[in-house]
């Protein structure tokens, strides 16, 4: 909808939203992706859903990596026309009234979508497509128990008109959507891979263990099991739905980001995308809110790695160079106060590589490296530990506020 032909009420509260967002950002306070949102809905707790009325909208949910999916699906999507999107991963509402209001009038919007929020987020934005990555343990303080999530999101999407973008590999999410696609529900699915299979070794639908052979898994007593995928990965590229293969080059590392292209794909491809039009613009994605971003400083090439769960941290190390790696671990709010999910991490492929670690719980990291054999030294800051590597590549891999703090750092110098 455009600005025009919002009630007064809502031209209000989105100039009021844009404008405290705009402070924010100019006092340094920061980004003002949440608190415009926030004033917004005081003033029209119907905001959200004005400002979505009229666009096409693509929502993008899951426990990993969700901010990265939504950046590449907005730049698959930009050859249609203007893309309004929460890429700074503001994933709550606040952060979708913010986004929409100072993206004004745009044809189509794609939303980063905290797992959580998924059902509020789908009454107030009605999308045309919802990707679905995955689901598994998170921060264990706040965060819902794994099966919990899975039966939230699956009483949320029947029944709504939508088009699901979903990950076969995870019988989490496939279990999830299957209510709604039993119902009629249009889906694609997308091998879009698993790594962490912890959360998944037990049938949600019946308690029977869930057994893999390769690619293949499926429940042993009930009738759940690996959906024939519509896109999957191949080498340094992807196979569409139609059996065409697209080669894929992407400034992000790792196949979790291929996985990530390939549902981007996907999804712009609902809104009548060719892929082939969309690729290139994937190549143009080098950083997302400064997550693989590379930074030159003292002779050292530092790339920067977020890593918040025990998934997250296996992805990491697919990605991380065999060069010396800096982890750093906090356990403020924004991470989660309970580190013990640490022991869910499996560290050993970081054997033999030099290690350092640092972060307001280093300590909590070292008993853990130490009982996985992993030989590492503590540092009290990021710019300690670039003064004891050589010039060079060094890899940084953090949690949130770790991740931030480092940021911050070389912002400072840089």
């Amino acid at each position: 909808m455009t600005d025009n032909k919002l009630p007064m009420r809502a031209k209000l509260a989105t100039s009021l939203s844009r404008g405290a967002a705009a402070l924010s950002r100019a006092t340094g306070r920061g980004d003002g992706s949440v608190i415009g949102g926030r004033i917004g809905l005081m003033v029209d707790p119907n905001l959200l859903a004005e400002l979505a009325a009229g666009r096409q909208i693509a929502l993008v949910s899951g426990t990993n990596g969700k901010t990265t999916t939504t950046r590449l699906t907005a730049a698959a999507m930009s050859v249609l026309g203007p893309v309004a999107t929460n890429s700074l991963g503001a994933n709550m509402p606040t952060g979708h009234t913010s986004a929409l209001a100072k993206a004004g009038a745009t044809p189509y919007a794609v939303l980063e979508v905290d797992e959580h929020y998924l059902k509020q987020v789908l009454d107030q934005t009605m999308p045309k497509v919802v990707a679905l990555l995955n689901l598994s343990r998170d921060q264990l303080d706040r965060a819902k128990e794994v099966a919990m999530m899975a039966a939230l999101w699956r009483d949320a999407l029947p029944g709504r008109g939508l088009h699901l973008v979903a990950n076969a590999d995870d019988p989490m999410v496939v279990w999830a959507a299957g209510k709604a696609v039993a119902q009629g529900t249009g889906v694609t699915w997308v091998a879009a891979g698993q790594r962490f299979h912890d959360d998944s070794w037990v049938c949600p639908e019946c308690g029977g263990s869930i057994e893999r052979n390769g690619e293949q898994w499926a429940c042993v007593e009930g009738n759940l099991s690996r959906p024939v995928p519509h896109w999957t990965i191949s080498g340094d590229g992807v196979v569409d739905q139609t059996g065409a293969y697209h080669q894929i080059t992407l400034q992000l590392p790792g196949r979790v980001n291929r996985a990530n292209a390939a549902t981007a794909l996907a999804v712009a491809a609902q809104f009548g995308v060719p892929p082939a039009k969309a690729v290139p613009e994937l190549a143009k994605v080098a950083s997302v809110a400064g997550r693989y971003a590379t930074v030159v400083r003292d002779g050292r090439t530092i790339r920067l790695l977020l890593a918040k769960n025990p998934a997250g941290w296996l992805e990491s190390f697919d990605m991380a160079e065999d060069v010396p790696t800096l982890l750093s671990i906090n356990a403020r709010d924004p991470d989660g106060l309970d580190t013990s999910w640490l022991y869910d991490v499996d560290f050993s492929p970081l054997r033999g590589r030099r290690v350092l670690i640092t972060g307001d719980r280093a300590m909590d990291l070292a008993v853990r490296l130490e009982v996985n054999e992993v030989r590492f030294e503590h540092v009290r800051s990021f710019n300690q530990a670039l003064s004891l590597v050589p010039p060079g590549r060094l890899e940084v891999i953090a949690n949130y506020t770790a991740f931030q703090d480092i940021r911050a750092e070389l912002d400072r110098v840089n």
